[in-house]
């Protein structure tokens, strides 16, 4: 009878212990979405950086889920072109700072920090991070690369 228990309370405690494991080791999520909670690239169009050459607000009510994440859009157009090839108009990196990635680490990024580099959407922390983002692209980009996606583990 005493075995049954042990084995009864050991099995408890290992339960206990695995649905404690996920928190302790939780990463971020691969699409940031800090600034508009749930929401990828601040509530932005990401479509809109290559279309209108510019950040432009998303609507609430034209929506996309993707990677986790809501993706607003300005129009049924831009949501349309989003759906059929995502990988061409999200952010690099999961929209989270470019440089930041580079370096070996996230940082959040601003929608209004960006730029279009070899037909890809870099988000960065700030225009002042943006400026030394600028300097040097192509290195931080093949940083970057390198890094990426391990940098959501650290």
């Amino acid at each position: 009878m005493r075995t049954k228990a042990l084995v009864a309370g050991l099995s408890l405690v290992a339960v206990l212990a695995w649905s404690i494991v996920p928190a302790a080791v939780a990463k971020e999520p691969s699409v940031y979405t800090g600034i508009v909670k749930g929401v990828a690239v601040g509530g932005y169009d990401p479509v809109a950086y290559f279309t209108e050459g510019k950040p432009v607000v998303g609507n609430p009510a034209i929506t996309h889920e993707h990677a986790g994440a809501i993706w607003r859009f300005a129009s049924e157009a831009s949501r349309a072109a989003f759906k059929a090839d995502p990988a061409k108009y999200a952010p690099q990196y999961g929209g989270y700072c470019a440089y930041a990635v580079s370096q070996g680490y996230t940082a959040k990024g601003d929608p209004n920090a960006w730029s279009i580099v070899g037909g890809k959407l870099y988000i960065n922390y700030d225009q002042s991070v943006k400026r030394k983002w600028d300097k040097r692209q192509q290195t931080y980009i093949a940083d970057g690369d390198a890094n990426w996606p391990k940098v959501l583990a650290k």
